[in-house]
C-alpha cells in the first residue's frame, strides 16, 4: 500500500500557551512494499509522523493518505499496524491472546453474534500462524513476564500483522534490546517482510540498523522536523549480517552519517528521491 504525505505540519500547544512546531512542510511518497527507515535527532518529529500516519493524531495542516484511493488513516481500509517502542502487551493475557486483541475489539463492535463467533475461529487460526511466523509457536500461553524483551516485541509485531495490514509503522521497536538480540530480530523482521511484503516505515536512531533493513533512508532535521535527505540503499536482497562487512554497506552508512551532520544546519527540504552528494 502506498503512503502519501503532502505538505504536512504539526503544531503542539504547550500548557504555557506557546506553539511548538514538530513537523514543518513535510512531503513524501513511499511506494507499496518499500521498507523505509526514518532517522534524525531526538525530538525531530519522527514519532509524531508515525502517529499521524496511524491516525492517532491529526496534522495541523496538510494531508496524509494511504493506498491508491488516498484513504485517510484510521478509516476502513486504511488502518496500518503499529509497533511501539515498548511492546504494550496486556500483562494478564498470554501471547496468543495479545495477538488476537485487535480482532476481538473489532468483533465487539459487530452486532451479529453468529458472524462474530465464526470470525473468532478464523482470527485464532490466523494468530497461531503469525506466532509461528515470528518464531513463537511454542509460547502461545506464555504471559509477557515469562517472555524476553525480544520475544515480547515479536508478539507485538504479530499483533500488528493480524488484520492483514498493508502498512506497518515501527517506532524504535528494538531500541531497548542488546546488540545481539537486535541483530537477530533485524534478520527476523526482514524474513517476515520478505514473506509478507507490507510497506514499512521504521523509526530508528541506529544508522547501521537503518542501512541493513532499508530500501530508502529518510533523514530529518532537528525540530522543526523536515526531510533533508532521501538516500537510496541499493544493497542486494535477501540480506544477512555478513553484508555489514562489505564496502557498499560502509559507504551507505557514511552517507547517512554525513546527512545527519548536515541536518543540524539544514536549509530547504529535499524533494522526494533526491540524494545527498557525498
Amino acid at each position: 500500500m502506498k503512503v502519501q504525505i503532502d505538505d504536512v505540519e504539526k503544531v503542539y500547544r504547550t500548557t504555557q500557551g506557546a506553539d511548538v512546531v514538530a513537523l514543518e512542510r513535510l512531503s513524501l511518497s513511499i511506494e507499496a512494499s518499500q521498507f523505509v527507515s526514518l532517522v534524525g535527532p531526538s525530538g525531530c518529529g519522527k514519532s509524531t509522523l508515525l502517529h499521524t500516519l496511524a491516525g492517532l493524531i491529526a496534522p495541523t495542516s496538510g494531508r496524509v493518505s494511504l493506498g491508491e484511493e488516498g484513504s485517510v488513516p484510521g478509516t476502513p481500509g486504511a488502518r496500518p499496524g503499529i509497533v511501539f517502542q515498548k511492546p504494550q502487551l496486556l500483562a494478564w493475557r498470554g501471547a496468543l491472546q495479545n495477538v488476537m486483541l485487535p480482532a476481538e475489539l473489532g468483533r465487539r463492535r459487530e452486532r451479529r453474534l453468529r458472524r462474530s463467533e465464526q470470525k473468532g475461529a478464523v482470527d485464532r487460526d490466523r494468530a497461531l500462524e503469525l506466532l509461528e511466523l515470528v518464531g513463537l509457536s511454542d509460547f502461545p500461553d506464555s504471559l509477557p513476564h515469562e517472555l524476553s524483551g525480544g520475544m515480547q516485541q515479536r508478539v507485538a509485531l504479530a499483533r500488528a500483522l493480524l488484520l492483514n495490514a498493508d502498512v506497518v509503522l515501527m517506532d524504535e521497536p528494538f531500541g531497548a534490546l542488546d546488540e545481539f538480540t537486535r541483530e537477530q530480530l533485524n534478520e527476523e523482521l526482514l524474513r517476515i517482510w520478505e514473506n509478507r511484503r507490507f510497506t514499512c516505515l521504521f523509526v530508528t536512531h541506529n544508522v547501521y540498523e537503518a542501512v541493513f533493513l532499508s530500501d530508502r533512508i529518510l533523514v530529518m532535521s532537528a525540530r522543526p522536523g523536515r526531510l533533508v535527505a532521501d538516500i537510496t540503499c541499493g544493497l542486494p536482497r535477501p540480506r544477512s549480517q555478513e553484508i555489514a562487512e562489505t564496502d557498499s554497506f560502509h559507504r551507505t552508512v557514511a552517507e547517512v552519517r554525513r546527512a545527519l551532520r548536515l541536518s543540524r544546519g539544514a536549509g530547504e527540504p529535499v524533494q522526494n528521491g533526491e540524494r545527498e552528494a557525498v
